[in-house]
């Protein structure tokens, strides 16, 4: 199945920028994360595809640390989706 026509959807909800991080290990989702959510604005959403294990642990610890909200996961297979509000 190719992901790229079979996107995983969520709630419906607006976000502001974009990561597929799909293919990289800990911690680099986390680290392309904390990098993209600097240079957006306060209240911007953030989604972060990713098919890293340990994304489940690893990026509510992130948010929980630095203060963003994370807004909604959702999970299908490998692949991991995460709405993070920069705080």
């Amino acid at each position: 199945m190719d992901r790229h026509r079979h996107p995983i959807y969520i709630r419906p909800m607006r976000w502001d920028d974009e990561i597929d991080a799909s293919g990289l290990l800990c911690p680099l989702p986390v680290l392309k994360a904390r990098k993209r959510l600097k240079g957006m604005d306060p209240g911007a959403v953030l989604r972060l595809i990713t098919t890293d294990p340990a994304a489940r642990i690893d990026v509510p610890h992130f948010c929980a640390e630095a203060g963003h909200t994370l807004v909604e996961t959702a999970q299908q297979g490998d692949t991991g989706i995460y709405l993070i509000r920069r705080r």
